[in-house]
């Protein structure tokens, strides 16, 4: 019995499939996700003639499910299970992507239906991003969470890697509308890989959804290590976002990039990814836990020094250099911290856990998003990624200001 509710936990697999299906899916749900959204803001640009305000709005609008969704699904997914979730949202996704295509092929897409379509696809990520960290202690060990978590992590990064590339390489061939029908069959794989998959019996316990809401808010919220890893991740989303929300027409206009180069660009972010997630391991065994954590945070530092020098150099170098940067670096502390969280978690809060964190951080890019769009208009690009700089700069010194980079091993729950 924990927390009203009886979970009946399978035994941990010996067998890797389950994990192995699950890692799977994740590449695919991942994969759509990435697709589409280095397709839209490419779409909008070169079909629809949207300047750095009208991309920073299509952020926001990815973005918003994030903070307005997270939380309802921490709870959903504690109360009817993780698999279900999953695979429906993921249903949700396909749909909203193939419903883009068909607009344009009729000539009746427009910028409000872009991000309206684009908002409801990011449903798939919310949920996905949610309930598989919280899956996850079910179908390993304590000892194996961080191999896992590599594992979810590796594809997740190769997924970063070639979904914008792909997205560039189909709209530059064949144009927008393709890249969405290439998402949404992506993201009905992620569907069928989930199909099996086992799961704890939750027996719901009849407390109401505020009342377990506001039980995984006040878990978060009182942990010595919980709450600086969730502040950190909100000033980094910020950052981001703030980035994001201005790089194409940035990449466009002064840089001088075409929509494949701002493909490329933007795949070495998962490159980084992939390069981080491999070298995680032996990172690992010659850090302290904490110092391992504070590295991702402090190399985003590095990686938006060199955006902001791009102004002095235009062409892809530096551009690629950054998102490799950001992309390596960030992973080890998505392993690092997501590990953290599920060992210091009780089972029957991983969901709701994992949603706090999830809105806290994701729920951050709108704004981060809007703060970009607002100061890319009244000030200039190059004011906007200065800023960014800054907010990257304040996330080090929060974690830092934390008991965190202190811990020499990973913590056990309370």
């Amino acid at each position: 019995m924990a927390g009203g509710r009886v979970l009946r936990q399978p035994p941990r697999m010996t067998d890797p499939t389950p994990l192995r299906r699950l890692v799977w899916s994740n590449l695919a749900a991942q994969a759509a996700d990435q697709v589409a959204l280095a397709a839209t803001p490419l779409l909008a640009v070169f079909a629809l003639g949207a300047g750095a305000g009208q991309t920073a709005l299509l952020a926001a609008a990815q973005t918003l499910p994030f903070l307005l969704l997270s939380l309802p699904a921490g709870v959903l997914a504690d109360r009817m299970g993780k698999r279900r979730l999953m695979a429906g949202a993921e249903l949700v996704r396909a749909v909203a992507l193939l419903v883009v295509p068909a607009l344009a092929w009729a000539g009746a897409l427009s910028f409000a239906a872009l991000a309206l379509l684009g908002a409801v696809a990011a449903v798939g990520t919310v949920m996905f991003s949610v309930a598989a960290p919280a899956l996850v202690p079910s179908l390993v060990p304590r000892e194996r969470l961080a191999s896992a978590n590599t594992q979810l992590e590796l594809v997740r990064s190769l997924a970063f890697a070639a979904g914008p590339a792909a997205a560039g390489a189909v709209v530059s061939a064949f144009g927008g509308a393709p890249a969405f029908v290439l998402a949404a069959v992506i993201s009905l794989a992620a569907v069928l890989l989930l199909a099996g998959l086992p799961e704890p019996k939750v027996t719901p316990s009849g407390r109401r959804p505020l009342a377990e809401l506001a039980e995984g808010l006040g878990f978060v919220r009182g942990h010595a290590l919980l709450r600086p890893i969730v502040l950190t991740a909100v000033v980094w989303s910020i950052g981001w976002f703030v980035l994001q929300a201005v790089y194409v027409p940035y990449a466009v206009t002064r840089l001088g990039l075409s929509a494949a180069w701002i493909g490329i660009t933007l795949a070495a972010y998962g490159v980084g990814m992939v390069a981080g997630a491999m070298v995680a391991p032996a990172l690992a065994r010659h850090l302290p836990f904490g110092r391992l954590v504070l590295l991702g945070p402090a190399v985003s530092v590095a990686a938006s020094a060199a955006m902001l020098a791009s102004l002095t150099l235009a062409g892809p170098p530096l551009p690629l250099l950054a998102f490799f940067l950001f992309g390596a670096g960030p992973i080890v502390w998505t392993i690092s911290q997501t590990t953290l969280r599920q060992a210091v978690t009780p089972p029957h809060l991983l969901g709701r856990a994992s949603a706090v964190m999830m809105t806290m951080t994701f729920g951050a890019r709108p704004l981060g998003a809007a703060i970009g769009g607002t100061i890319a208009s009244l000030s200039g690009l190059e004011a906007t990624l200065a800023l960014s700089t800054l907010f990257f700069a304040a996330q080090v010194l929060v974690l830092l200001n934390s008991p965190v980079p202190g811990l020499r091993a990973l913590p056990k729950a309370a």
